[in-house]
């Protein structure tokens, strides 16, 4: 259906591909900021923001409220049609119009009729840029009309036959809902053998003597006026074989042959549908419900197949003891015969229904509106589908386009509005209807041409504060039209902002991607269009990190025992911590035993309950830091003279004082075992729900012995106490005796009431059911109730039993629902159950993001933005975007490779992100997706980027060969990773003498061709150091080091031989020797002179406090410990006896060289430990080296 005023489609005049080349070269329209000032200043078409449903039943007992609100500036107008006609409400006294909107209330309550009111409404929006319409809205009352009076003649049926009662509904507005029930408002039982149909027939495949009453009796309930319906009670007498054969024999002599057949098997004859085949028309993405109800004796057993393919998986359900088939969601893939084969031992019967699915229209793309400046273009897109497929018309202020006002600037194309340099008079509304005969679709979108001077709506010297190294984002939020040119300037008179280090976003931000100290200051943004200037300034604040430099360290400790963690932080001296300690990542016991120092956690009296990961969390403004660290508690060694054991179970349980909801239990304890009882639990057992199964109860401390037990209703009680010791749990004691509790209303309603759809048209509801002992008494059921959240009254409710999920169907997709479920049983309901909200299904996200731009920010790093997309059109619950990207070739080598997706998500409403690890000097292409609980969007269409050149990757390797007096040959390879076009080698070298000191260093530059090179001129027997690295336009690259040595003058090898052999020297090297051995020794008796010694341990046994050690600065006796002059030098180390290191003397790390244990650095970087002159003490034992003194350090000791 459409709107009367719609117009026809016209027909498509110019070409698709002047069409398609048109768009490419289109200026994107504006975006107008959500900024309420904003909206209030700008001019704006109206816009239809609520509005009726199009099919509109209203109560005839009720004022009739026809909703159509608008938003515009200025304010709109509204004004209706009624029927196609104007509608003068002024005429009319019933109908008044609500102020400051377009909402209609019909006076219905003070002696207005309904009916008088029904028809066709439209309401118009109006302004002075142009006109909105609402739907077609199509009133009608509900009516609930009583049942014709009929006679109803009692049914006399065969045992065995077939029968139906018909229920015959009046018809009413909406259709009622039908069920059967008796006299005492009970719901007839329903089976394989007799079930309602579809219509609100009763069915019987074949009577049975216990379907003999006089009561049955078909309800309709018309929901919208909240009213039920009865049809007068239906009697039925079943005839059995035996009474049948008395009454004959009663009424004929001896001699009479009589005799009545027995109930005979009969095989399966269809009841509903009739004949052999059958035709159904069901909407796209309704839900399909086909019927087939069969007599017979045994009862038929129905089963469905659909011929030439599959039941949909996931979407077929079936109902009514499989007598319905319900396929949901459907589509036009769901078309084709469906048969129904029912089937007993003596054969079966089947019926084939031709289903075909047609589509009401249903949007592709939608219109959206277009915000421009003069002179700009732009488009209304207006895609739709369906089956058959719709006509698309457009309509212009909600007339006609062909007859409306001409605009030069616009041009109609088919489904597709064009506009070319527009001016402000170009403002309108425009409406693009798409129908068919199964329904039709209206859309409002605007053009609104503004010219307006920019304006900035970032609030003035704003503060923004950052740790340093992190990113800083300023925010320049501006809006202008045409768009404004956005500039940015540091300092009351600084240059504009350029280069690598910041970079700027479409929206105006300043974006400093890692902010340093220096980056501190004031901020000026600058937005300019040709209509004016504005300029607004923001201060930055970068503040120093915070750190933990004293962390909690692993402990170990006896059962009772102390221990503290340590948690010293440093930080920003202007922001403020709070220091919070956590156990296995939960709050703290609430004991008296953990005390919270400033920067300590001290744990007193340890226990095995204190054993886990204690975390220590300090919390800024600005950051966050943590540490943590494992606490492990050992048993103290045992005192092996007690025997301790678990406690022997309690005996002799007694049941007193037993009331409605609670007992008194009392028992005798066992015996202890030399360990206390710490407490007793109590369990229970329900005989009637769950016999054998034993649940939680209570517990009291072990100095108690009776318990008053409070109870649930309709529960068969039995009871057992365990005792608790530290050792361990007793067995449990003997049960006590049964007590069986009265029923009563439910006392609680269901848990994790959730309402979350698993297809786009419905809504699952799901719950978790009351336990046995939770029912409260027999005929435990569940009242189910929904309504769609600030769109539905009254609520929509159903009974259900023994199932713990209910599925709305024909939901709009992902809607807010209130559910409500409610247990009831026997006895009557449970309180007022909470309303929670859910959802109903989700469906994949239509669009794809739009205005995908990248910044490549460095050779290896890229951020991508994108403008999120409209909510609406997300259908569900936006999770974020996923932004796919690949390496399509490198720039250097021109060789493609195996195409590798990768794929990055940004969580939430997040527009935009950074892609790391880029390759330099490459191709790469990207696409965004938005992602829902469903899955993910279409992708937006691939975007083009190039990384610039970076540094190149160290050589792939370097060799030195045929090594003469006075030169060397290396060879080389190019770098692995080019990341650009090679401009040259760089290759360092210098000589290394016999103590490791370096010579002079000499650079040369190859050129990037060369591959080798013959290095002549060098020292004979000369160790030289190479350091060799490749270099682009960008700088150069990680090198690669060798060392080689030039050979050795023949002459100058055999002087060097002759030497080792002369006398003198083997003389020497013997003085030397023998000098070192008198040094060792002269050490040995000095360090047991000054050592432990027994007098010493004595006196350290007695601990005489007249007799204290030396302290290093006082220079008495005591302990001697020359910790320093015995300790050996390091490895390699060339430090002369002043303690200097000179800087000269080697470029590598003193680590390298020594054992790096004790080696630490000050704040300003400078070397301490082995090499200073004073350290602390250090205890006498366990850290001394196990190398043999050096003859230095024993001359240092003797000196």
């Amino acid at each position: 259906m459409q709107p009367k005023i719609m117009m026809k489609k016209k027909s498509v005049s110019a070409s698709k591909a002047s069409l398609v080349l048109f768009l490419c070269q289109m200026i994107s329209a504006l975006d107008v900021p959500l900024d309420s000032k904003l909206l209030e200043e700008l001019s704006q078409p109206p816009t239809i923001t609520q509005q009726s449903p199009k099919d509109y039943i209203v109560d005839p007992r009720e004022n009739i409220v026809i909703q159509c609100e608008a938003k515009g500036k200025p304010p709109p107008s509204f004004s209706w049609t009624r029927n196609g006609t104007h509608f003068d409400i002024d005429k009319d006294a019933q109908v008044t119009m609500k102020p400051n909107s377009g909402t209609l209330v019909i006076n219905i309550m003070n002696g207005g009729k309904a009916e008088a009111y029904e028809g066709v409404y439209q309401c118009t929006a109006r302004n002075e840029r142009g006109a909105a319409i609402s739907n077609n809205i199509v009133i009608r009352p509900s009516r609930s009309p009583l049942w014709t009076k009929e006679r109803l003649e009692p049914n006399h049926v065969r045992e065995g036959d077939s029968l139906v009662l018909h229920c015959r509904p009046p018809v009413g507005l909406p259709p009622p809902i039908i069920f059967w029930m008796d006299n005492a408002f009970q719901r007839l039982p329903q089976s394989e053998r007799v079930s309602q149909g579809l219509n609100g027939d009763l069915y019987f495949s074949n009577v049975q003597p216990e379907d003999t009453r006089e009561d049955y009796i078909c309800y309709a309930r018309f929901n919208h006026t909240q009213t039920i319906q009865q049809k007068q009670p239906i009697s039925v007498k079943v005839f059995s074989m035996d009474s049948l054969n008395d009454t004959i024999a009663a009424n004929l002599s001896d001699t009479d042959i009589y005799g009545a057949k027995p109930v005979t098997e009969r095989q399966p004859v269809l009841l509903t549908p009739t004949g052999s085949t059958s035709t159904k028309v069901e909407l796209r993405g309704n839900v399909l419900l086909l019927e087939c109800i069969a007599a017979g004796l045994p009862t038929p057993v129905i089963r469905w197949i659909k011929e030439g393919g599959e039941l949909p998986a996931n979407r077929t359900f079936f109902e009514n003891f499989k007598k319905t088939l319900k396929i949901i969601d459907v589509s036009e893939a769901d078309s084709g015969n469906y048969k129904c084969i029912a089937r007993n031992i003596l054969g079966s019967a089947h019926h084939v229904i031709s289903v075909t699915v047609k589509a009401a229209p249903y949007w592709i793309t939608a219109p959206r509106n277009l915000v421009l400046s003069p002179g700009e273009d732009g488009t209304l897109i207006c895609r739709a589908n369906g089956n058959p497929k719709p006509n698309i018309s457009w309509l212009a202020n909600g007339v006609p386009i062909a007859i409306a006002p001409e605009d030069p600037s616009r041009k109609v194309d088919g489904d597709t509005i064009i506009f070319s340099h527009v001016q402000e008079r170009s403002s309108a509304v425009y409406q693009c209807n798409a129908s068919n005969e199964y329904g039709y679709l209206l859309a409002n979108a605007f053009v609104n041409v503004l010219a307006e001077p920019p304006r900035i709506l970032t609030t003035t010297n704003k503060l923004y504060q950052v740790i340093a190294d992190s990113p800083a984002l300023l925010d320049c939020a501006y809006f202008g039209s045409p768009k404004p040119e956005i500039e940015w300037f540091k300092g009351v008179k600084g240059s504009i902002l350029r280069g690598n280090e910041y970079i700027f976003h479409d929206n105006g931000t300043l974006e400093i991607p890692v902010a340093q100290k220096d980056s501190t200051g004031t901020y000026t943004c600058v937005a300019r269009n040709e209509l004016g200037k504005i300029q607004n300034e923001v201060h930055l604040e970068v503040k120093d990190p915070t750190m933990i430099i004293k962390q909690p360290e692993y402990k170990v400790i006896q059962r009772y025992g102390q221990v503290s963690f340590e948690c010293i932080i440093k930080h920003d001296s202007t922001l403020l911590p709070t220091v919070i300690w956590l156990k296995d990542n939960d709050a703290l016991p609430d004991d008296e035993r953990f005390l919270v120092g400033k920067d300590n956690l001290t744990i007193m009296n340890v226990t095995d309950k204190d054993d886990g990961t204690y975390t220590c969390i300090v919390n800024t403004t600005l950051d966050s830091v943590s540490a943590s660290a494992v606490l492990t508690v050992v048993a103290a060694p045992p005192t092996p003279a007690i025997i301790y054991a678990r406690p022997n179970p309690p005996f002799d349980l007694e049941l007193t004082g037993q009331l409605e909801r609670s007992v008194e239990l009392s028992w005798i304890p066992g015996d202890e075992n030399n360990s206390p009882i710490t407490n007793f639990v109590i369990e229970y057992e329900d005989g009637l729900h769950e016999p054998g199964v034993w649940h939680y109860q209570t517990e009291v401390p072990g100095t108690q012995t009776t318990v008053q037990l409070k109870l649930s209703p309709y529960v068969n009680y039995s009871f057992r106490v365990i005792a608790v010791n530290e050792i361990g749990r007793s067995q449990p004691s003997e049960p006590s005796e049964q007590y069986l509790t009265k029923s009563a209303n439910p006392d609680e309603n269901p848990s994790n009431v959730q309402g979350i759809g698993s297809e786009p048209d419905n809504l699952v509801i799901t719950w978790e059911s009351l336990k046995g002992f939770q029912s409260n008494g027999p005929g435990l059921q569940y009242k189910v109730s929904w309504r769609q959240k600030d769109v539905d009254d009254e609520w929509t409710s159903v009974i259900v039993a023994n199932v713990s999920k209910y599925i709305v169907s024909g939901t709009p997709t992902f809607v807010p629902y209130e559910i409500k479920v409610q247990a009831l049983n026997d006895l009557g309901y449970a309180p007022e159950p909470s309303e929670v909200i859910g959802h109903s299904g989700e469906d994949l996200p239509m669009v794809a993001p739009g205005n995908v731009q990248v910044h490549v920010i460095n050779s290896t790093l890229a951020k991508v933005h994108w403008d999120p997309v409209p909510l609406k059109t997300v259908r569900g619950h936006l999770q974020g975007y996923k932004v796919y990207y690949w390496k399509v070739q490198s720039l250097s080598r021109r060789s493609r490779r195996h195409v590798e997706k990768k794929i990055l998500t940004f969580r939430g409403n997040k527009t935009f992100g950074m892609l790391p690890g880029l390759e330099p000097y490459s191709s790469y292409k990207l696409n965004v997706r938005v992602v829902n609980g469903k899955g993910e969007g279409p992708a937006s269409p691939d975007k083009v980027f190039k990384t610039p050149e970076g540094v190149p990757s160290s050589p792939s390797f370097l060799k030195i060969t045929n090594p003469t007096l006075d030169s060397l040959t290396l060879e080389w390879g190019s770098p692995t990773h080019p990341n650009g076009i090679l401009i040259s080698y760089i290759l360092k070298f210098q000589p290394i003498n016999n103590t490791h000191e370096l010579g002079p260093l000499v650079e040369i530059r190859i050129p990037a061709n060369e591959s080798s090179m013959i290095l002549k001129n060098l020292n004979y027997s000369t160790r030289y150091k190479f350091y060799f690295n490749a270099q682009t336009s960008v700088g150069s690259g990680s090198q690669i080091t060798e060392e080689a040595v030039t050979i050795m003058d023949e002459a100058m090898a055999s002087r060097q031989v002759d030497i080792a052999t002369q006398g003198w020297f083997i003389g020497l090297m013997c003085a030397v020797a023998l000098l070192i051995l008198i040094l060792l020794i002269v050490c040995f008796i000095r360090r047991n002179k000054g050592g432990k010694y027994p007098v010493k341990e004595k006196e350290d046994a007695h601990a005489d406090p007249e007799i204290q050690p030396m302290k290093e600065d006082d220079g008495t006796f005591g302990e001697y410990s020359d910790a320093e002059d015995h300790k050996p030098l390091k490895k390699g180390s060339r430090t002369p006896s002043d303690r200097t290191v000179k800087k000269e003397d080697s470029d590598d790390s003193l680590v390298d060289y020594g054992e790096g244990v004790n080696g630490q650095f000050n704040e300003d970087g400078s070397f301490i430990g082995q090499y200073s002159g004073k350290k602390e003490k250090e205890p006498a034992e366990g850290n001394e080296s196990s190398e043999a003194p050096s003859p230095v350090n024993a001359m240092n000791s003797f000196v």
